[in-house]
């Protein structure tokens, strides 16, 4: 497996050697899995610490649900989630702080409150002011694939295949290096379950070798995605179902791994780590 380097302003990341674990803390009141928990500071702060302790590498916030019928807010109702949870965590945690957001001006409060990574569904095309916001901070950038306006994030194409998808993203990374991006800070994901039916997302995590072809660590966000469920009632299917979901995209090449789930997660992570290196 190819490893890689992550340069960010104020640490670097070993990507390959193990994966790498990014805990998810959505500050909203209408995420699609834990809207609502964590929209007051204190708690926020609270679960960022328990996403430490329990093996989180990067914690990724945020501020705006983008699920499946998500409504849009407002660029400054999003500052208003984000900050004040930032200010605490950012004191609190010794991790990199990730800030999944496509608006510049979101991005740069969460920086300048300590954030390191900008993490943008969009992959840098809803705002442009990204790139230089990016090229200026040093920040890491995690460039999603995706297509279509913000409210066209879920609408899905008749007809994809994996290999389009990653030549899609492949022109988003040469865009971004052509603006001033070092190709060092920039990780590439494909965006299962986003701008694409339940199928292509499943053939993707089952051709993610094909990926490795874009030259940069690859990022995957499997957790509680709708793609992988199963329609079986017994405790914790959706857990499972990640689970498995997660083990695939280690065994196919991804260095970090997006979830919700952390603790369980890290024990996934590390026998498919085990098995991949024997």
């Amino acid at each position: 497996m190819q490893t890689y380097t992550w340069e960010l302003p104020r640490a670097t990341l070993e990507l390959g050697p193990r994966t790498v674990l990014m805990g998810v803390l959505n500050v909203t009141p209408d995420s699609f899995s834990d809207g609502g928990f964590f929209d007051d500071p204190a708690k926020a702060l609270d679960h960022a610490l328990e996403l430490e302790a329990e093996g989180a590498d990067i914690l990724d916030i945020g501020g705006e649900s983008t699920r499946p019928g998500g409504d849009p807010i407002t660029e400054s109702e999003e500052i208003r989630r984000v900050a004040p949870a930032l200010e605490k965590i950012a004191d609190g945690v010794r991790i990199p702080i990730s800030i999944d957001t496509y608006r510049a001006r979101v991005a740069r409060h969460a920086i300048e409150a300590g954030a390191q990574i900008i993490n943008d569904v969009s992959g840098f095309r809803f705002d442009s002011g990204m790139f230089g916001l990016a090229r200026e901070t040093g920040a890491g950038v995690v460039l999603m694939h995706s297509r279509g306006a913000r409210e066209a994030l879920h609408v899905r194409p008749d007809r994809d295949d994996p290999a389009g998808v990653r030549d899609e993203l492949a022109a988003t990374i040469q865009a971004a290096v052509d603006r001033g991006i070092p190709p060092g800070r920039i990780v590439a994901d494909p965006g299962i379950g986003f701008s694409k039916t339940p199928a292509t997302s499943l053939k993707i995590l089952k051709r993610l070798d094909l990926f490795s072809t874009l030259g940069c660590p690859l990022l995957v966000g499997p957790s509680r995605k709708s793609f992988i469920r199963v329609g079986i009632p017994v405790p914790d299917a959706t857990a499972w179902a990640t689970a498995a979901a997660v083990a695939l995209a280690i065994a196919g090449g991804a260095h970090i791994i997006r979830v919700h789930e952390v603790s369980r997660m890290r024990v996934v992570a590390r026998i498919a780590d085990a098995v991949r290196n024997a």
